[in-house]
């Protein structure tokens, strides 16, 4: 199980922020606020912009953002001095009664549902649970296992639309065979706008390939980190490649209703954790 030192480490990976325990009177960051940081930031740097004003926190940069795994703590142990500083309760953030350890767990041809869809439990990490119960107005419903719950998503923090990802295509010149490959003959139908928002995804494979690593402290082992999350199905889009779900960000939206559209669309409830076994070297 992870330590508490291990768990702030973590959140620091994966939002880019330096993230400690709150004291005296500094302004706390709630799951929901943690959440929308680590959305809007990747947003942001979709839209090619240099930085985040969110509120109560200032002015958050997005250098280190990007679609490529990078450590949040180098090899000298030393952490990075250009993140700003934010602060978290751990007990009103973290909430260890529905910790659950993954990382031996098979699954097999089990399968599992949330929300009338498919739930690809996280098996080969460790997830260290948030505190979200009894935290919104509409009641916990939506963490839960019926009809009316909300399917799970991962957030692997560095998903973005520079992936290529579509929500619809159209042929274009050179792609005569008409397949969704991926290759230079894709395009976004009726302009750019379709694929901005927000990306996560139903398979925390798939979010693995596009987290954030930190080299613990506490043990110097390498971690890679994901966002468990919950996503509101009225605001989710499905995209082409079934295993990215996409919420859409209108253009023009003003900041408060950029920040409004992630509040309303995905709630975070768990922070996964999975060594990285690196092979020897010869």
């Amino acid at each position: 199980m992870p330590s508490q030192a291990q768990l702030l480490e973590a959140l620091s990976a994966v939002s880019g922020c330096n993230v400690q325990l709150a004291t005296g009177a500094a302004h706390t960051l709630t799951p929901q606020d943690f959440v929308n940081v680590v959305a809007l930031k990747e947003f942001y740097t979709q839209e090619g912009l240099q930085a985040l004003e969110y509120p109560n926190l200032g002015t958050l940069s997005l250098q280190d953002m990007g679609t490529t795994t990078t450590l949040a703590l180098p090899e000298s142990d030393s952490a990075p001095t250009n993140r700003p500083t934010v602060y978290v309760n751990a007990q009103e953030f973290f909430d260890p009664g529905w910790n659950y350890d993954f990382t031996n767990v098979k699954d097999g041809e089990t399968v599992f549902t949330r929300g009338k869809e498919p739930y690809l439990r996280p098996c080969g990490w460790f997830r260290a649970a948030i505190k979200v119960l009894k935290k919104y107005p509409d009641g916990d419903a939506w963490l839960g296992t019926g009809d009316e719950a909300w399917p799970v998503s991962y957030h692997g923090s560095a998903m973005d639309g520079s992936l290529g990802i579509i929500v619809t295509r159209k042929k274009a010149k050179g792609d005569e065979d008409g397949d969704d490959d991926g290759g230079p003959g894709e395009r976004l139908a009726a302009g750019s706008t379709l694929g901005r928002g927000v990306y996560s995804t139903p398979d925390v494979k798939t979010a693995g390939k596009f987290s954030k690593t930190f080299r613990s402290r506490e043990d110097n082992k390498v971690y890679k980190v994901v966002l468990q999350n919950r996503i509101n199905p009225e605001q989710r889009q499905k995209c082409r490649r079934e295993k990215y779900w996409l919420v859409y960000v209108p253009e023009g939206s003003t900041a408060i209703q950029e920040r409004a559209i992630i509040e309303g669309a995905l709630r975070p409830y768990g922070l996964l954790l999975q060594q990285l076994l690196r092979n020897k070297a010869t």
